[in-house]
């Protein structure tokens, strides 16, 4: 959270697994103070139950690990400064 605030960032990217918090934890705390940030989530294709759950929670999207320039690319421009951002989700679950 620091850091967020510190850089006020137009796009956050957080992994679900990172070492010291979890990256819905992270999420939620972000969303929490920073209702409209943008956020793209990244992981492993076997944690498709937790990505679909940032969603649920105010993510904007998803990249799966591996991939490749094309996919990342192709996310970014989805959720670029010119997308509306997204609603406040509620973070109580």
């Amino acid at each position: 959270m620091a850091r967020f605030r510190e850089l006020s960032p137009d796009l956050v990217t957080l992994d679900i697994v990172m070492p010291v918090k979890d990256g819905v934890t992270a999420l939620r705390e972000i969303r929490q103070e920073h209702p409209h940030a943008r956020i793209v989530m990244v992981s492993a294709v076997d944690q498709r139950e937790k990505l679909m759950e940032c969603i649920r929670l105010g993510a904007l999207d998803f990249v799966v690990k591996p991939f490749n320039k094309s996919s990342l690319q192709d996310v970014l421009s989805r959720v670029s400064p010119e997308t509306p951002p997204p609603p406040p989700a509620s973070t109580s679950a």
